[in-house]
């Protein structure tokens, strides 16, 4: 399973505005059919800092998904709402098992 922990900071005037946006982003991302999970987590000492956990099926569904409508629309809408470039990191999944 291939899976990336994107970090992401946004400017505090916005974070309602992120939360909107990426729950659009992750609704149509739970419907992608390489999918396992995608997870939206808030800091909770930091409410500007957030951590996407998206885990894909193999490499080239994750690839794919950010070649999708909705994460291009998302990337687009909360562009401006960083106050830092967004991260991400790999990881390779073990557990659970892929089917």
């Amino acid at each position: 399973m291939h899976v990336t922990l994107v970090h992401v900071h946004v400017k505090p005037e916005h974070a309602d505005a992120f939360i909107a946006a990426t729950r659009e982003n992750h609704l149509a991302s739970t419907r992608e059919p390489g999918n396992r999970r995608f997870d939206v987590l808030r800091d909770a000492a930091d409410p500007t800092r957030f951590v996407l956990y998206e885990a894909y099926a193999t490499e080239a569904d994750a690839r794919a998904h950010k070649e999708t409508p909705h994460y291009h629309a998302w990337r687009e809408a909360v562009a401006s709402m960083m106050a830092e470039p967004r991260v991400g990191a790999p990881y390779v999944g073990l557990f659970p098992e892929a089917p």
